[in-house]
């Protein structure tokens, strides 16, 4: 193994190619348009292009990733975290490439990514579980049947993926069916497969995890822990290690129930295993995820342990540098700064970074994606980087990232930064008072953050590709979308202004894709009652109507839109 692919983007993309770097491996790029001149595009050893400016058609492009690795001489392809780091069917085709899968076996993401699967090894090596369903639910009244004999509320989940995508939460019997639907529709969106199981939903449960590293043999060490509670949407923002608060006992729990899950595949490589706490004390297994996780530098930190390089040596079949657990040393946060706004409701963000000025100092990280002047996509996820401290306790780690968060400078997006500098001084976040859950962002803070200013709508794709003749030979060629309209054919007359704002129209706040219409045209409408359902930066938000009166629509379900393009009229 002397190449390695990173068939990803963003942050993760750069992480890996440090990795790399520092393990004397060659590192090869690939972009989607958005990306020709990102970060780990600049510093990789190498880069290919995936033309095209969706996920479809670029990170999730199988033929298309084969075929950079093919061109760039890599020998092994490292997934990174989403797209395809959980499909099985793209491990296997990089096998059958002949290329080293920096991961599980495909088998071993097919047992363990469909969660029904999941549940009945968990199950049967003993790991602690809360009723749920055995087999994926062929419509609504299923999960309705479900919720009538063990009672409300449950949770819908979408049978393979993760990320928090295709997960839905109904606390009475009419938000059943619709719960359903969406989080089918949300998982078609994002994995391919809309097959979903229900399972009793726990009150006010903490999100924990277990970090593994599996040799390929059945042999798994432990390497920590972690909490992973505060998040909007299921979607994490904030996570720490050790997990505090457990008892010994608990403890012992989690790592015996992960270890033994995982040998039972014979697990190859980094993982999580995760798990929920409910309030009154029930511990259930809840998923694993078959790749490197967001959150996997809080337990570096406390830990020492490099978890990239050691997928490297697994992939390369040198198995994990250690067999026991390692010692905690003192307490790590991640804050993950996303391009979100969390005083409307973490609405995404995108945009272009005008100015970044990142903390540093003792025990202060930055992973990040993005630098001054690059710009975070609509069409991608949301994450710009993660800031990341460490302390020799949990509340000298609170007093770091204090001070840390309140040097942190980002302008011209809007991101999660103000609800970062909130959380830390939350008492029920403190060390004596911690209480917090995976639902607490939503009920108890987000009411009392304020909106941020918008910024400006980013540029529209990155590169114009278009066919050109060179020495007598036809080539591609792709140039910036910018330079193209500075060019602009001659005689090109600049639009009127409209005459004045258009009060019927209901626009979009955030470019995205309108996946849905959840009202037929010509309805009539109350103002307040969601009409659509738009998803931009791997998040689904419904649209409101500004009025009440009769629908005109204007999008189609499936269109890319702009923020501020009119998805309907109501009058």
């Amino acid at each position: 193994m002397e190449t390695v692919l990173i068939a990803n983007r963003g942050e993760i993309a750069v992480r890996v190619v440090r990795a790399a770097a520092e393990a004397g491996l060659r590192s090869v790029a690939v972009y989607a348009d958005q990306d020709a001149d990102a970060l780990h595009v600049r510093l990789a050893d190498a880069a290919v292009a995936l033309p095209g400016d969706t996920a479809a058609r670029t990170y999730l492009n199988v033929e298309a990733l084969l075929a950079a690795a093919r061109t760039s001489g890599a020998d092994a392809v490292h997934p990174g975290y989403g797209f395809l780091s959980e499909n099985a069917e793209f491990a296997r085709a990089v096998e059958a490439a002949g290329l080293v899968w920096i991961g599980p076996t495909p088998e071993t993401i097919e047992a363990l990514g469909d969660k029904v699967t999941a549940r009945a090894i968990a199950r049967d090596a003993g790991a602690p579980l809360a009723p749920g369903t055995t087999s994926p639910l062929a419509d609504a009244a299923q999960a309705e049947a479900f919720a009538d004999e063990f009672g409300l509320p449950i949770m819908i989940k979408a049978a393979h993926g993760g990320g928090g995508r295709g997960m839905r939460v109904a606390r009475t019997r009419e938000e059943v069916a619709d719960a359903f639907e969406s989080a089918t529709r949300e998982a078609v969106a994002a994995f391919g497969r809309g097959e979903c199981f229900v399972e009793k939903f726990l009150e006010r449960p903490r999100h924990l995890e277990v970090q593994v590293l599996g040799d390929g043999s059945g042999a798994v060490t432990v390497v920590g822990d972690r909490d992973c509670s505060l998040q909007r949407r299921n979607q994490k923002l904030v996570e720490e290690a050790p997990a505090p608060g457990l008892s010994p006992d608990q403890r012992e729990t989690l790592h015996r129930a992960a270890r033994d899950i995982c040998a039972a595949v014979r697990y190859r490589g980094a993982g999580t295993v995760e798990f929920l706490l409910g309030a009154d004390g029930t511990l259930s297994f809840c998923e694993v995820n078959t790749r490197l996780q967001v959150e996997h530098p809080v337990t570096e930190l406390v830990t020492g342990v490099d978890l990239v390089r050691e997928q490297f040596r697994i992939a390369a079949g040198r198995g994990p540098s250690f067999t026991t657990t390692p010692e905690v040393r003192g307490h790590a946060f991640e804050f993950r700064i996303n391009a979100e706004d969390p005083g409307r409701g973490f609405l995404p963000s995108p945009g272009r970074v005008t100015a970044l000025r990142v903390p540093s100092g003792p025990g202060v990280r930055w992973d990040g994606g993005v630098e001054a002047g690059d710009t975070v996509a609509a069409a991608f996820d949301s994450l710009a980087g993660k800031l990341l401290v460490h302390a020799g306790d949990r509340d000298a780690a609170l007093a770091r990232a204090r001070r840390a968060l309140a040097e942190f400078e980002v302008t011209g997006i809007a991101t999660v930064l103000p609800f970062a500098r909130a959380v830390v001084d939350e008492p029920d976040f403190s060390t004596e008072g911690f209480a917090v859950g995976t639902q607490w962002i939503e009920t108890e803070l987000m009411p009392r953050l304020e909106p941020q200013l918008r910024p400006a709508p980013a540029d529209g794709p990155a590169l114009q590709r278009f066919g050109v003749e060179i020495d007598g030979r036809m080539t591609t060629i792709g140039l910036p979308a910018a330079f193209l309209a500075a060019l602009g054919p001659v005689g090109t007359v600049a639009a009127e202004a409209e005459d004045g704002p258009d009060e019927d129209a209901l626009t979009a706040a955030t470019p995205g894709t309108l996946t849905a219409w959840l009202v037929e045209d010509g309805a009539q409408v109350t103002e307040g009652q969601d009409v659509a359902v738009v998803e931009a930066m791997k998040m689904e938000s419904r649209v409101p109507a500004h009025r009440a009166g009769t629908v005109q629509r204007v999008a189609q379900e499936g269109a890319p839109i702009g923020a501020g393009e009119v998805l309907a009229r109501i009058g």
